[in-house]
Order: C-alpha cells, then sequence, then structure tokens
C-alpha cells in the first residue's frame, strides 16, 4: 500500500491525464488528425519529457482512437480484408525497426527529425489548403499494384520512427499512386496503422519510453471526446481547419525548437 502522499499523487496524474487525454481527443478529432499528434509536443513542453518518451506514452492514447476509428470505419464502408491483412503485415515488419532505431536516437537527433516531419506536414497541409476542390471520382491510377507494399512499409517507418503520421502518409499514396477512392484509402490506411501502432508501442514500452500512468488515463479521455470533435468537424469548413491546424503546427515546431 503506498504512502498518503504518493497515492495523491497518483490521483492528481491520473485526474491530469483524463482531462488532458479528453481535451487533445476533442481538438484532434475536430482537426482530423487525432490526439497522438497533438499528444507529443503537449507531453514534451508541459510534462519535460525527452522526446523518446512523450513519443511512446503518446502511443497509449493512440493505439485505442486507432481501434475505434477503425471499428468505426468498418461499420459504415466495406474494406476488402486480403488487402489490408497483407499491407498490415509489411506495416508491421517496418514498424518494429523503425520504433528501435527512434528509443536508440539522442534525445536531440530524434527531436530534431520530429520538428522535420512537422515541418514536411505543413508543406503538405498548405498544398492542399491552396489548391482548387476537385469532385470525389477516383484519381488515374500513375503505379502498378504490385507496388502497394511500398505502402505498408512507409505507412510502418512513420508509425514506428514517429509513432503519428502512418496514416497521414498512406492515404495520399493509395488515392494519388493507385487511383483509390478517397473512402477506400481512408480504410486501407486505418487498417494499416493500427498493427503499426501495437507494434510501436511493445518497442517503446520494450525500453521504457512509455509512463503509462499518464498514458493510460488520456487514452480513456481521449476516447470520451474524439467522436464528438468528429462531430463538430462536420459543421465546419473543411479548409478553416486545416489552416487552423497548420498554425497550431507551426506554434508547436517553434515551441519545440531547440534553443
Amino acid at each position: 500500500m503506498g504512502q498518503p502522499g504518493e497515492i495523491g499523487a497518483l490521483l492528481t496524474v491520473t485526474g491530469l491525464g483524463a482531462v488532458l487525454g479528453a481535451a487533445l481527443g476533442g481538438v484532434g478529432g475536430l482537426l482530423g488528425i487525432g490526439g497522438g499528434l497533438l499528444a507529443i509536443p503537449v507531453l514534451a513542453l508541459w510534462f519535460g519529457m525527452d522526446q523518446s518518451m512523450a513519443q511512446g506514452t503518446a502511443l497509449v492514447m493512440i493505439v485505442p482512437n486507432v481501434l475505434l476509428a477503425f471499428y468505426r470505419y468498418r461499420q459504415h464502408h466495406a474494406i476488402p480484408l486480403s488487402r489490408a491483412l497483407g499491407l498490415g503485415g509489411i506495416a508491421m515488419l517496418a514498424s518494429y525497426p523503425a520504433a528501435r532505431l527512434a528509443v536508440g536516437l539522442d534525445h536531440h537527433t530524434l527531436q530534431w527529425v520530429f520538428i522535420g516531419f512537422l515541418l514536411g506536414l505543413c508543406v503538405y497541409l498548405c498544398w492542399l489548403v491552396a489548391r482548387p476542390p476537385r469532385a470525389h471520382a477516383p484519381q488515374p491510377r500513375v503505379l502498378s499494384a504490385r507496388y502497394l507494399p511500398v505502402v505498408g512499409v512507409v505507412s510502418g517507418v512513420f508509425s514506428g520512427l514517429f509513432t503519428v503520421g502512418g496514416g497521414l502518409v498512406a492515404t495520399p499514396m493509395l488515392v494519388r499512386g493507385f487511383g483509390h477512392r478517397q473512402a477506400d484509402a481512408q480504410g486501407l490506411a486505418l487498417a494499416l496503422v493500427v498493427p503499426g501502432s501495437l507494434i510501436a508501442l511493445s518497442a517503446y514500452a520494450s525500453a521504457g519510453q512509455v509512463s503509462w500512468s499518464l498514458g493510460l488515463p488520456m487514452a480513456l479521455g481521449g476516447l470520451s471526446t474524439i467522436s464528438w470533435g468528429v462531430a463538430c468537424a462536420r459543421r465546419l469548413p473543411e479548409r478553416w481547419l486545416r489552416s487552423v491546424f497548420i498554425g497550431f503546427l507551426l506554434v508547436t515546431t517553434a515551441l519545440m525548437w531547440p534553443g
């Protein structure tokens, strides 16, 4: 049995984690990127975690959120299971060595790599905001289906190295490279992220780079609000939401920039 002070501190951390997770889940659902990408800089800046610990702890929140999203998607869209299982297996194989690489990197090196990822994401989102709206017709296929395993590898590497971004890169690759419809691409991307995130979490946990006492209540809090955030996002202009998210990423990058 712990001392009263230790129990009080644990309850404080648990409550703070639940509130933080609820806030991140709601905002993540609103912006359409999930709470994990938001959680990493918050954990690093507000809780003083190094980059690897922040990414590992964020994964505790990411995994159930992705599972919930995949379950909800499967209720409304058909996903070719054979293709999903094949690409998911490739993502698993790629995510573990990438995660082991991440936990072995120097804190500052990993931080710079993550900052580069945020800046690259900003450039991509700016391009999406600037381009004219298009109809939802499928894009012409550029690559043969035999190159689909590349999507699994890239998604797995992003899931392992950054703990986030696997779905963000897989969806446009499937749409623009292989002519998938947006809905089909999003479903396959979720199928890739689920196993990759689980494997990445095991790698970070085995390296001791996860704070379970904070991550678990964050996960519960995020699950309680992410659906609300998604529902609110449907009522707001997509370009406005993306512009807000770009602003958030730029501010976060500036704050994380090593002094």
